[in-house]
């Protein structure tokens, strides 16, 4: 049994090899693209998920969301960020 890997500040988040954000035409909006799946993505999950490129650490891009969201408090963001991500890397969509 594997052990889950469990994800932090300075985790580095991207999506694992095979997986390719795109956007969907035909239904207007962005989804990850995995062998066998896809995951559609709403505005707020694409903003997360196209900041996990890999250089950026967890930490980073709450900030960066930060600057976005008209006073969302930080707290929630980043509880709305880690969840998502930690999602995706328990689906082995992200690279642990």
């Amino acid at each position: 049994m594997n052990e889950r890997a469990i994800i932090g500040p300075a985790f580095r988040p991207k999506l694992a090899e095979h997986r390719k954000l795109r956007f969907d035409k035909a239904r207007n909006s962005w989804a990850i693209q995995a062998p066998e799946r896809a995951f559609m993505l709403d505005e707020i999950a694409h903003a997360i998920v196209s900041r996990c490129d890999g250089t950026r650490s967890l930490a980073t891009i709450v900030d960066e969301l930060c600057l976005l969201a008209d006073g969302a408090p930080r707290d929630v963001i980043e509880a709305d960020v880690t969840q998502l991500v930690q999602d995706f890397v328990d689906k082995g969509v992200m690279l642990p």
